[in-house]
């Protein structure tokens, strides 16, 4: 196969069907997505053993845990994968939205209508939920893409292609509208980074590595964000069963995804009472825990943190802990060491509350709550194509709006500028 080609191919055929899924109506693209969740359910057995031959090969090849937990596709998450879609098809289509309507002192009226980005390439490792959550949100969006999944996965997502063009097909739009490469060679992703006159937008979804690798060479914009260094606060003025409840289910709700917290902070205040119950807590899961030396006196059996520990996703049962003095101190740590992706803060303060949301520099920043939230779904986009830590045009999770873009549109009756 001659990749070049074969890219090029696919490039100009998501170019044409922009167009009509551009141009789509919020009740076509509606029935698309249910279409697709029913073929989806139709292919349920099929999709399920491809994903099971991917686990094995995955177990084979050596994939480490937080990367099979990643490709495991359970019944559980293939029907939260297809409520995915049928959320989608349920939100408002924020494309042909027109905001910000205004007269101007010439007569004319000035506004902004809401438009698709065009073509998106999307890059990902291990999840194959991830090709439904980039397929429905980019139909819903009125934008074409070409998924590029991990060969960890190419089994199950080539099963789920055959879903998807299925009802696209049966739907009346263009099959091309979402298509999956089909080869693991990873010359494909080199081709579709810089392929600007067919991809308007990359967005890469996988480990540091990949997403550093794609922001360096891509020539199409990219939505990113490169990993995710999430903390929870225990401020002094924490109720301490929320605040146990909060850094439990922070780091051991599931590891292997960017919003799970990865360094926790805690008052000196509060360390010595709550610092013992939370490792009783993390032993039980069987989490290792790094702390510092305070930490390392109020814990047994615990192991030193070091200084590279403060800027570690171990996406791994692994927890780095740093008793700190202030909400100061604290929101220095975060801020110096995080990543701009999730962070929170247990407390009762509504002061130190304000005074977090406003200093902490991150995508997502929570009351009360577990950096788990952090998520499209979670947020009420349906599924999210992303989270993105960039501060231009998306930040945080990214959903519908977020594959979108805003044109000025000008009404006038004959007007001319004199």
């Amino acid at each position: 196969m001659n990749i070049k080609e074969y890219m090029h191919t696919l490039g100009q055929q998501a170019k044409q069907a922009s167009r009509p899924i551009a141009k789509a109506n919020t009740g076509v693209k509606n029935v698309a997505l249910i279409t697709i969740a029913k073929k989806l359910q139709n292919d349920r057995q099929n999709i399920l053993a491809a994903n099971q031959r991917d686990m094995k090969n995955g177990r084979t090849n050596g994939l480490d845990a937080a990367l099979l937990d990643r490709l495991e596709l359970t019944p559980d998450r293939f029907k939260t994968m297809v409520a995915g879609l049928e959320q989608v098809a349920s939100l408002p289509d924020p494309v042909g939205e027109i905001s910000d309507m205004k007269y101007m002192p010439s007569g004319i009226q000035v506004g902004k209508m809401r438009v698709p980005l065009g073509v998106i390439g999307i890059i990902y490792e291990s999840r194959p939920n991830v090709t439904i959550e980039a397929a429905s949100l980019c139909l819903k969006s009125g934008n074409a893409c070409i998924l590029r999944g991990g060969s960890e996965a190419i089994d199950t997502n080539q099963v789920i292609a055959s879903s998807i063009h299925a009802g696209l097909v049966e739907s009346g739009l263009p099959e091309n509208s979402v298509q999956i490469i089909n080869t693991t060679d990873r010359a494909a992703v080199g081709e579709l980074i810089t392929m600007p006159n067919f991809v308007d937008v990359i967005v890469p979804r996988g480990g540091k590595g990949l997403i550093d690798r794609i922001s360096k060479e891509s020539r199409v914009p990219v939505i990113k964000h490169l990993h995710g260094v999430c903390h929870v606060y225990i401020d002094a003025e924490a109720n301490e069963e929320k605040a146990l409840r909060i850094a439990l289910n922070a780091k051991t709700q599931r590891y292997g995804t960017c919003n799970t917290m990865e360094t926790l902070l805690v008052s000196s205040v509060l360390a010595d009472s709550i610092l013992p119950k939370l490792a009783s807590l993390y032993e039980e899961k069987g989490v290792e825990l790094r702390g510092c030396d305070k930490t390392m006196s109020v814990i047994d059996s615990i192991n030193p943190a070091s200084e590279e520990d403060w800027d570690e996703e171990y996406l791994a049962p692994i927890l780095s802990i740093k008793v700190v003095q202030s909400i100061d101190e604290a929101i220095a740590h975060i801020n110096q060491h995080g990543s701009e992706h999730t962070d929170a803060i247990v407390t009762e303060n509504y002061t130190r509350s304000r005074q977090f949301i406003t200093e902490v520099d991150s995508s997502s920043v929570m009351v009360n709550a577990s950096t788990r939230f952090a998520d499209g779904f979670e947020y009420g986009l349906g599924a999210e194509i992303g989270i993105s830590t960039d501060k231009i045009h998306a930040r945080g999770p990214v959903g519908l709006e977020g594959l979108t873009s805003q044109k000025y549109i000008v009404l006038g009756d004959g007007h001319i500028r004199t």
